[in-house]
């Protein structure tokens, strides 16, 4: 059959072949999903550990060594490989396709709870685990700095304002904070103050333990009423640690601040982030956006940017909020070309096809 002799006979069924090819092509186009990589779902599970102060060595040998020993006993695993660096552990494992990535995750999970007692016992938390994807990259970096007001503000108004809000958008899966700066207070000792004093640094814990706990206190109860009982042992400034009595000594107190120098900082003062703007680079809290599996990435960053707006309002005029990396920029440009290039096809064959039947028409 000659199916160009059977559409210039039948200009009708043509046309409206033509239409209904033009119309669901429009359709599927509106309709594919727009991402940078095909949704991929790779078992890979990624457990974390930390021991504040260890060395790499200690982590690797009473840390690490464990769990890698109990790990092995697990099915289907296709690669472990272990990082191991200053007060942290990082364990990643990749199963093979055919393996379910919610039963292993529990395998897993059971795993470290068999380990648990083999790992150091001064552990802050035990090890957590956490499902990754190479899809899941983060769609778009915000980044928050001031260049008046400390860090530890900044990085409270990130997690408990922009993150939380952040979070809640339809097609958001997490917001990781990078270069969190959360508030502490260090107290740096002078062991030559405390052997001359005759107090070791089991005294000095012993005692800033005592003295910042908040717990219930109990309830007065009366005739007619009852009243609570408040009493506040949380201490949350650096001047009212400097009067904690760590100890007596010739009937005196020996109050912390003779002993050490107690200042402001934050949790974990080894980790940094800078944002440059016109050529001039500040400290800065990182949000890296991550989108859930099989959304769109243009409409995910699409919603993030329209709460930009509403956030600087709320924001402290001393508090700046920027776009640090766009990863829809890239997917925008990418459809952009890809629409060009139907369009330019399309008037093409448009141009042949008339060309064609311009020339073969009779005279």
């Amino acid at each position: 059959m000659n199916l160009p002799a059977v559409c210039i006979r039948r200009p009708v069924m043509t046309t409206l072949l033509a239409a209904a090819l033009c119309i669901f092509g429009v359709m599927s186009f509106r309709l594919l999903p727009v991402n940078d990589l095909p949704n991929v779902d790779f078992p890979t599970i990624v457990v974390s550990a930390g021991l504040p102060g260890a060395t790499p060595e200690t982590m690797a040998s009473a840390v690490a060594t464990p769990l890698e020993q109990q790990f092995s006993t697990i099915s289907g695993i296709d690669s472990m490989v272990s990082t191991s660096s200053l007060g942290s552990t990082q364990i990643t494992l990749t199963f093979t396709l055919e393996r379910n990535i919610d039963a292993a995750a529990q395998d897993v999970q059971a795993a470290i709870a068999a380990v648990q007692r083999r790992l150091p016992t001064d552990m802050p938390a035990p090890p957590s685990l956490r499902k990754t994807n190479p899809a899941d990259s983060p769609v778009i970096f915000l980044a928050l700095s001031s260049p008046t007001l400390p860090l530890s503000v900044v990085d409270e108004y990130a997690e408990t304002m922009l993150t939380q809000r952040i979070s809640m958008i339809d097609g958001v899966a997490q917001v990781v904070v990078y270069g969190s700066q959360k508030y502490a207070l260090r107290a740096q000792l002078d062991p030559l103050t405390l052997a001359s004093r005759g107090i070791s640094l089991d005294d000095v814990r012993t005692a800033l333990a005592a003295h910042n706990v908040n717990l219930p206190t109990g309830v007065l109860d009366g005739t007619r009423q009852s009243l609570q009982i408040v009493a506040t042992g949380q201490l949350d400034t650096a001047a009212t640690f400097r009067q904690i009595v760590i100890a007596y000594r010739n009937g005196a107190p020996v109050r912390l601040g003779e002993l050490a120098s107690v200042i402001d900082s934050v949790q974990n003062n080894r980790v940094a982030n800078w944002f440059y703007k016109d050529g001039r680079g500040s400290r800065s809290i990182v949000l890296a956006v991550q989108r859930q599996p099989g959304t769109n990435t243009v409409e995910v960053v699409e919603r993030v940017r329209a709460l930009l707006p509403q956030f600087r309002e709320q924001l402290p005029p001393s508090v700046n909020l920027d776009i640090l990396r766009d990863g829809s920029e890239a997917i925008r440009e990418s459809v952009h070309d890809v629409e060009f290039t139907l369009l330019l096809a399309i008037a093409l064959v448009v141009m042949v096809i008339f060309l064609f039947c311009a020339r073969c028409a009779p005279r």
